[in-house]
């Protein structure tokens, strides 16, 4: 990169242009050169530079004025200060306004090429965290993208992430198993100022009470049988970035007190170790546990328990937003679609009757493998019911026809309340919802017994 910048050098003084042209050159680097402030910025009316390097005393405009120009039309340019070793503070004073370095007269043309050398590296460093910085947030959004959210719950949910994201308050993510704890937590972590750090996430519940200490805390080498060498741990590798704490319900009540310590002092030291190691991180925690049961039974420690839950999100199950089963569908659909190569343009209004009579105890994750394993069967270009024949239901699928997602669920909430006479419990327990959600959609819908 550094061969192939452009560089611009401006001073009225020919020789100076001239050296500096044949040594920046010999160096590899494209060379212009103007004899004056309004010179360079005629030339900069055409085209823009990588790298310029301007005389602070030139006659009409000076080096600090075109200074200011340059930084107007191109805010990111490396400017270097061409000036005489009596004008040093006048140099200073331009670096105060955005120049890079400057370059003393008479020059060392072995110092000038040091310098050149050190102001692109340091440009090159700063165009990668540019694109990086632009990928980053094309994973965000990529992330949050992963939302298909037709429900008004799951709408609440991402003004919810919205809300917490810009702070650096503890977040607990509650629901049932597969619902999409993880997402939640990406999402809040893409989109927090901890961004540009590390996602750590760690699953407390599949490790034993010893491993999980290791893992959370590391270890130094020799710290116990079988460390072998010195090992960060989750805790040290999520620092200034987020550490995302999965069914933290199974963390037993010594390790709590552990983990309480670290979050108040914001460092840890390793098993075995003594040295403090900082570590400050946002922290998302996530559990399908009831944690004031746990409370009760005296297995989960209160002052831990309100540490890490300052803000509350609970994700519904998949059961309690139906509207979401559809859209799902036809994202896991067209994904695994693509991956396979196959062809199929979608789903049967049979099929979908299917998948929206289903109670998805496993939800969006189970729907997720369902559809998977569908386009595995498919043999033509729709998904159908023989394809989700796999997927058991005591309701009646029926055919849907052309109807509307909206129509469909008005459809179904009414068969379900005719098949119980009315009785919103038991037709609710039938639907897989909970009676409230239910008498809810009845209201939104305009549903009443005729």
């Amino acid at each position: 990169m550094t061969r192939m910048m452009k560089v611009l050098v401006v001073d009225d003084e020919e020789t100076i242009c001239v050296a500096l042209e044949a040594w920046l050159s010999k160096e590899g680097y494209h060379v212009e050169t103007a004899g004056s402030g309004m010179d360079a910025l005629e030339l900069l009316s055409q085209k823009l530079f990588d790298m310029y390097l301007v005389d602070i005393k030139m006659p009409g405009m000076d080096g600090l004025d075109l200074l200011a120009r340059i930084r107007e039309l191109q805010p990111d340019a490396t400017i270097i200060m061409i000036t005489a070793h009596g004008s040093i503070q006048t140099a200073v004073e331009a670096m105060k306004r955005g120049a890079s370095d400057y370059l003393c007269k008479p020059f060392d043309p072995e110092a000038l090429s040091l310098l050149m050398e050190r102001v692109a590296a340091t440009k090159a460093l700063r165009d990668e965290n540019v694109v990086l910085r632009g990928q980053l947030l094309e994973q965000q959004e990529a992330i949050f993208d992963d939302f298909i959210a037709q429900s008004e719950a799951m709408h609440a949910i991402l003004a919810q992430i919205e809300e917490v994201a810009p702070s650096n308050a503890p977040v607990l993510i509650t629901g049932e198993t597969g619902v999409g704890k993880d997402l939640v937590a990406r999402s809040i972590h893409m989109r927090s100022e901890h961004s540009f750090g590390p996602f750590v996430a760690i699953n407390c519940g599949a490790q034993t009470e010893s491993l999980l200490e290791s893992e959370l805390f590391g270890h130094e080498r020799g710290a116990f049988t079988g460390a072998v060498k010195a090992q960060r741990g989750r805790l040290e590798m999520a620092n200034k970035g987020t550490l995302f704490l999965d069914e933290v319900g199974e963390i037993c009540p010594r390790m709590q007190v552990s983990l309480l310590r670290a979050l108040e002092e914001k460092r840890i030291t390793r098993i075995g170790g003594s040295q403090p190691i900082e570590a400050h991180f946002r922290l998302i925690s996530a559990t399908h546990r009831d944690l004031r049961q746990l409370m009760r039974e005296n297995r989960f420690r209160e002052d831990f328990y309100y540490r890490i839950n300052v803000f509350t999100i609970h994700v519904p199950p998949l059961r309690d937003r139906r509207e979401d089963i559809p859209v799902l569908a036809d994202f896991f659909l067209e994904k695994y679609a693509r991956e396979t190569g196959k062809p199929i343009e979608g789903i049967t209004q049979k099929g979908i009757g299917l998948l929206m009579s289903y109670p998805w105890p496993g939800n969006v994750r189970e729907l997720r493998n369902v559809m998977e394993r569908a386009v595995v069967l498919a043999r033509g270009r729709m998904i159908g019911a023989e394809e989700l024949c796999f997927v058991q239901t005591g309701a009646e699928v029926c055919d849907l026809g052309t109807l509307t997602l909206q129509e469909a669920e008005i459809r179904y909430l009414k068969a379900a309340l005719e098949t119980h006479g009315w009785n919103i419990t038991r037709a609710a327990k039938q639907l897989g919802i909970d009676r409230v959600t239910l008498a809810r959609k009845m209201k939104r819908h305009h549903i009443v017994k005729d």
